[in-house]
């Protein structure tokens, strides 16, 4: 009998299937693995378009820019990341093998990522999420390390994971091993220095800041803290926790001995050893030499823009020579060397101070310090940034210097100091700082005691303005013609410009450009920058030395005593401006030009202060220190100088009636010795009681040599009674007879009974009288 499918209706029924559960586990795995390969592919497809691209220019990390002394002795860095590239060529193999140990053992044999590696990260990172595990693993090569560093961004997620394979990928495809190693090596952060100081990133700044040495003379322990480092700097530099430093390098050394990069004996020797970490306390705002460093920042910066400076790796070869650097800012930080302190309603006002070394022969700064103390980076520079007042020092420059060099003066022509005014200029009148007046005067005895008026006079009336604008321009000091004042300086300069005018003297009349920087070089080595000073002629030699030859009596019997050095001669010019708010000493050896200026950053009087006081004492220190060992040297004395003796109230050759203290022998060069004879020293007769002219009823006159000038002067100038009278006794009169003259009772003359005929040595007789030899009373 068959059974039949049928239905009452004569249909067929279909039987209902039931889905396995296993098809059911398939189906959704299968679904699952498609939305998860699509996901995949989207992904990826997303981290391809978002890829950012493999520029070289990116792999090229911030290095530091290195100064260097005039020795070529590294100084510091500066940049916004303290690194130095190094090749990796100049590595020792244990230096690059730490490395490897602790980052990528398996570096040379992969092609940018490692597959097994990357998966053990990802579990891990999986438990991470899940709470079973404390931290992600990286699980990076060296040269995904330095793809993540260079092209991405430290975030955690796949994408980011995506692009650091791609990218590793290609980097091994463009670079070499030991390029790809080089360049993780100078890039990779290491971090800090004692205190706080100075970030490592590279090698070789790690090196410097831990053990105070290159990379290259790393040793197998140094080698392995480093690399351990590498890991952690927070938590592992031996500046923030020994201990951990050393269990971290000891676990280096385990992957070395374990992978073969040393032995058993090394292992077990180096182990043992400590850690030679250096104690040197530094800071990003504590460096050496800072005023020079700085000036030398902003003329990079002036040159080559922010990023070559503080990123692209420069080596700058400068001028610096640090002994005498360390020389000047020793002096300027001792409050000896110093006025007293200024009271005002904040409390103590510091004087400040600055000074410029110069090297004249070439114009190289070998020192420059701007203050007394330096507090923040790249701070006010007083010696390269605060013009001021220059007072008295500027006088060989605009007066002296130039009426050599234009009018055909010499130390030995004449000035007479003597009250004057000029209406032109507001009935301006120059007055000295003694308050007197010497009278005539030579040019060299003006500027050894700084006589003022002498240095007006100079300028107004011999040298001119116009000319004196013109002689200061050679040596980039621009001035404007604003009058009689110019001439003791009332137009400001810098210390630096001033030592760079200063040092044509020593340097036989020529001029350099002041420089700081000899050459600079890119990070290839290529150089990109070299010094030129651009001599130039400021002066004829002779000008120049017989400048020096009066500057240096200055120093040995004038206003800068204080500046004299004990082994040898030196020149130099004190100034001081009104209330002493700025004093300066500008001097020089053969070897060394040096000027300091001290003064409120605000004019502020300073009392009895001038510039042969502090000024000339820091120079002196200064300069003792920087000459010391150093062979004496005497100034280049010039063809065409010659020596002379002259009449030193007219400054012509001596004449008949010269007197003997009159004489002077000075330089002159050649072609200005005066060929005249003096004309200025006369016989004359005077009234023996006045010391006026005589009238005819004086009875006493006197016979003496005189100086007669064309013009009286005002009775407080010192020479007054050597010169002339203009003025005619008024004292003796007919009325008066003979016997009233003041001073001379008890002679026979003054009873009024007696008449001159009746003396009997016949020495006095009437005035009217010419016909006797004898009818004067010399002296």
């Amino acid at each position: 009998m068959t059974h039949s499918n049928k239905n009452n209706n004569g249909t067929h029924k279909r039987r209902k299937k039931r889905l396995k559960p296993l098809r059911l586990l398939i189906f959704i795995a299968f679904l699952a693995l498609l939305t998860t390969a699509g996901a995949a592919m989207g992904l990826v497809a997303v981290s391809v378009k978002d890829l950012p691209p493999l520029d070289d220019a990116k792999l090229i990390p911030a290095t530091a820019t290195q100064i260097y002394d005039h020795d070529e002795k590294l100084v510091t860095q500066i940049g916004l990341e303290n690194r130095v590239e190094v090749s990796v060529s100049s590595l020792p193999e244990h230096v690059k093998e730490a490395f490897l140990a602790a980052e990528d053992h398996f570096f040379y044999d992969h092609h940018g990522i490692r597959i097994k590696a990357i998966f053990r990260a990802a579990f891990s990172d999986v438990l991470h999420l899940m709470g079973m595990e404390r931290s992600f693993q990286g699980g990076s090569t060296i040269t995904q390390q330095l793809v993540k560093m260079s092209f991405l961004t430290p975030e955690q997620t796949i994408k980011r994971k995506i692009q650091e394979a791609l990218l590793s990928f290609q980097l091994e495809r463009r670079y070499s091993k030991d390029e790809i190693l080089g360049m993780y090596l100078n890039r990779l952060y290491l971090g800090e220095g004692a205190s706080g100081g100075q970030a490592a990133y590279g090698v070789q700044a790690a090196a410097q800041v831990y053990f105070n040495k290159d990379a290259k003379e790393l040793t197998i322990n140094e080698s392995a803290v480093l690399a351990g480092i590498t890991n952690s700097p927070s938590n592992y530099s031996p500046y923030v926790n020994m201990e951990a430093a050393l269990t971290r390098r000891n676990q280096v050394l385990q992957d070395m001995l374990t992978y073969g990069f040393i032995d058993e004996q090394t292992y077990q020797q180096v182990k043992t050893e400590e850690i030679p970490l250096i104690q040197v306390e530094t800071s990003l705002s504590k460096y050496p030499y800072p005023y020079f460093v700085d000036y030398i920042t902003d003329r990079l910066l002036a040159s080559f823009g922010e990023d070559a400076v503080f990123k692209g790796g420069l080596k700058v070869y400068t001028t610096m020579d640090p002994k005498i650097q360390g020389y000047v800012e020793a002096a300027l930080a001792k409050p000896d060397n110093f006025p007293a302190s200024n009271k005002n309603e904040a409390g103590l006002l510091q004087p400040q101070g600055s000074m410029v070394v110069l090297d004249p022969g070439d114009g190289s700064i070998r020192a420059l310090v701007g203050g007394r103390e330096h507090t923040q980076m790249r701070a006010l520079n007083r010696a390269t940034m605060s013009p001021r007042q220059p007072g008295s020092s500027i006088k060989p420059i605009l007066a002296y210097a130039p009426a050599i060099e234009f009018a055909g003066m010499g130390p030995a022509s004449i000035i007479d100091d003597a009250p004057i005014h000029y209406s032109a200029y507001g009935n301006y009148a120059p007055k000295n700082s003694s308050g007197g007046f010497r009278g005539l005067i030579t040019m060299r005895a003006a500027l050894t005691s700084s006589v003022n008026i002498a240095a007006v006079k100079l300028l107004m009336e011999h040298v001119t303005m116009p000319e004196a604008i013109k002689f200061a321009s050679r040596m980039d000091l621009n001035f404007q013609a604003l009058g009689p004042s110019m001439a003791l300086g009332s137009q400001e300069v810098t210390p630096l410009q001033l030592a760079a005018a200063y040092a044509a003297f020593p340097n036989q009349g020529i001029f350099n450009t002041p420089h700081a920087i000899i050459r600079v070089e890119d990070r290839e080595g290529n150089i990109i920058y070299e010094a030129d000073s651009s001599p130039r002629r400021a002066m004829k030699e002779t000008t120049a030395y017989l400048t020096t030859s009066m500057l240096q009596s200055v120093v040995q019997s004038g206003t800068g005593t204080n500046a004299r050095l004990a082994d040898r001669l030196a020149a130099g010019k004190t100034g001081t401006t009104d209330e002493g708010k700025d004093i300066w000493f500008a001097g020089y050896t053969p070897n060394l030009v040096g000027v300091v200026w001290i003064g409120y950053d605000q004019p502020t009087k300073m009392s009895s202060s001038y510039g042969g006081t502090f000024p000339a004492k820091i120079w002196r220190e200064v300069m003792t220190a920087a000459h010391k060992d150093q062979p004496v040297q005497n100034f280049v004395r010039p063809a065409g100088i010659v020596s002379a003796t002259v009449d030193s109230k007219s400054g012509l050759l001596p004449g008949p009636n010269t007197p003997p203290e009159h004489l002077v022998t000075d330089l002159f060069a050649a072609g200005t010795v005066p060929t005249k004879t003096d004309n200025v020293h006369v016989l004359a007769e005077v009234c023996a009681s006045t010391g006026l002219l005589p009238n005819e009823f004086c009875p006493d006159r006197i016979t003496r040599v005189m100086v007669k000038l064309p013009y009286s002067v005002s009775k407080n100038v010192a020479d007054f009674d050597q010169r002339l009278p203009t003025e005619i006794c008024e004292v003796h009169s007919a009325d008066s007879g003979f016997f009233q003259v003041p001073g001379i009772d008890g002679f026979p003359w003054t009873d009024p009974n007696y008449t001159p005929d009746e003396d009997p040595d016949n020495n006095i007789i009437d005035p009217n009288r010419n016909d006797k030899p004898n009818n004067r009373n010399r002296r």
